[in-house]
């Protein structure tokens, strides 16, 4: 068997990729490790058959896909938090993160544990498998070799289960040790944020506004598309410059509250569903598979003036959204477009609509950018007592977040269609784990026999434990942010799925997703910087 999988690499990839996928699926105490579980499998095949492995140019392929096309879908997430309250929520982050770090290299110089170890444990206590794989780039790049080079998998292996397990307990206990019920929480300052349900309803205008349909939008405080109106049995599209008669029927498009609140300015929500009657004005949901449509704004597409059309909802991946004026699409977006008949077929050919076009990636601007992230990475940044480099986590990563912002530059678009991205991300993490778990496997049994193990799992519950207690004292405690957001946070911090999970079924409301997608783009990328940062400080210290 041993012989027969070693000669046929591609073969053992698929096999370890497979097994760990399907130990993924399994659920316990309400978790499963996802795609996670591929580094476990491949530990066990690497244990279980010395020697076997993958060559070296898996895992790196695989990293790389990975980290440059997290970086493009973070890319403007990232930059946003950037602004405004996400200033304090990634601060919070970053800070409790960076202790963390400093937390690792104090402990684990007591503890005498080797630098691969140390950064191993920080990764997995963390549950942040790219932080473990720009580790194991960082040794490798240096030369480290066999067990050394396999020594912080291991350790991310041992400490991975503590670092889902202990915030878990943390989400699980933290409402009874500050008395909160989640369903009386005020969240106002976070009110207009998360993945509300978008509705559309149809609103009886009793009192005619003075504003236009545009100046409504500009001036209300809540986010609503106007899309059909009917006036005196006649259904037509609203345009920017409509102004609103008594006894106008309007379709309003929104999350539920912001609708609710539009119809209470107008008039009152109308028994009437106005959005069936296709007989004139017409929807189609189309696929934005048009490359020149991608990364400008809505309003540069001028969809009233040339189609008598309105956007009044864009679905991308799994969540829908109220575009407005300054909406910018993306490559596999869902639109929707209320028009009129004889225009939806130009509209049609505006977007492209083709499902088989968002499936595919742009090979030139998709190697250029990869091409561009290597170079980065390989650039010597001088640090006390040597250099340092990105490497091929750090480089990708950092040129994916600016090329994500960025979007395009020209007739080039960077980006890709969230299903591809998602598609070819997914991948390279499988690839990366089967390829790392392979070779730490090798090595296992014998750092089991050894001491260290302990050591390893004291450290990582120490950082796993401290980091959740952090999140919730100094968030709710001392910043006074919701329950509900800081559980999310405390997610987001973790990049951990499963806690998010778990936090959406306990409050019971949407807050865990704004606090999750608050931070989440500062946590994956603080954690694969101090990983390397805790590499580098552990060697420079013996």
């Amino acid at each position: 068997m041993a012989e027969f999988l070693c000669s046929r690499p591609l073969l053992l990839l698929f096999v370890v990729a497979a097994m760990g996928c399907l130990i993924g699926r399994l659920r316990v105490l309400g978790f499963s490790l996802g795609v996670s579980a591929v580094l476990f499998a491949g530990l066990f095949v690497g244990w279980w058959i010395p020697g076997i492995q993958l060559p070296d140019f898996v895992a790196q392929l695989g990293l790389v896909l990975f980290v440059y096309t997290l970086g493009l879908a973070s890319g403007p997430a990232f930059f946003a938090s950037l602004r405004l309250r996400g200033v304090r929520d990634n601060l919070l982050a970053l800070g409790i993160l960076a202790l963390c770090a400093l937390l690792a290299f104090g402990l684990a110089r007591a503890f005498g544990l080797g630098a691969g170890e140390t950064a191993g444990v920080f990764a997995g206590s963390l549950t942040n498998t790219p932080a473990l794989a720009a580790v194991v780039d960082t040794l490798a790049s240096h030369g480290v070799r066999g067990p050394a080079l396999s020594a912080p998998v291991i350790a991310c292996s041992i400490c991975y289960p503590l670092g889902v397990l202990l915030p878990l307990a943390v989400a699980a206990s933290c409402d009874r040790w500050f008395h909160v019920v989640y369903a009386r929480e005020q969240n106002s300052e976070y009110g207009a944020q998360g993945e509300s349900e978008i509705v559309s309803v149809t609103a009886e205008v009793l009192r005619a506004p003075c504003a236009t349909a545009q100046g409504l939008r500009k001036t209300a405080e809540y986010a609503v598309n106007f899309g059909r109106l009917q006036r005196a049995g006649q259904t037509s599209v609203v345009h920017d410059d409509t102004q609103f008669a008594v006894g106008d029927l309007v379709t309003l498009i929104g999350s539920q509250g912001d609708v609710l609140a539009a119809a209470g300015v107008l008039g009152q929500v109308s028994a009437a569903h106005l959005e069936r009657d296709r007989s004139e004005v017409d929807f189609r949901r189309m696929f934005v598979s048009n490359p020149q449509l991608t990364e400008r704004p809505l309003r540069e597409l001028h969809l009233i003036e040339r189609y008598g059309a309105v956007m009044t909802r864009v679905r991308r991946g799994d969540v829908d959204m109220v575009p407005d004026a300054g909406f910018r699409l993306m490559l596999g977006d869902r639109a929707r477009l209320v028009a009129p008949r004889a225009a939806l077929h130009a509209l049609e050919r505006l977007f492209g609509d083709s499902a088989r076009r968002v499936a595919e990636v742009d090979v030139i601007s998709f190697g250029l950018g990869i091409a561009l992230g290597l170079l980065v990475g390989a650039v010597p940044v001088p640090v006390p007592g040597g250099t340092f480099s990105l490497g091929l986590a750090g480089g990708p990563l950092l040129v994916g977040l600016v090329l994500g912002r960025l979007g395009r530059s020209g007739p080039l678009v960077w980006t890709s269609a969230y299903g591809a991205n998602l598609t070819l991300r997914q991948f390279g993490l499988v690839l990366f784990l089967a390829g790392a778990g392979l070779q730490a496997g090798a090595v296992l049994a014998s750092a089991l026999g050894q001491g260290v193990v302990i050591k390893m799992l004291a450290l990582g519950a120490v950082i796993s434990l401290g980091s959740a207690l952090l999140t919730v004292i100094v968030g709710h405690r001392l910043l006074r942010i919701p329950l509900g957001v800081v559980v999310g946070m405390l997610a987001g911090i973790q990049t951990q799925p499963a806690v998010l999970a778990y936090a959406l079924e306990k409050t019971g409301r949407d807050s865990p997703n704004v606090g999750y997608a608050s931070v989440f783009p500062i946590a994956m990328i603080s954690k694969i910087l101090l990983a390397q940062l805790v590499l580098q400080l552990m060697g420079f210290a013996r």
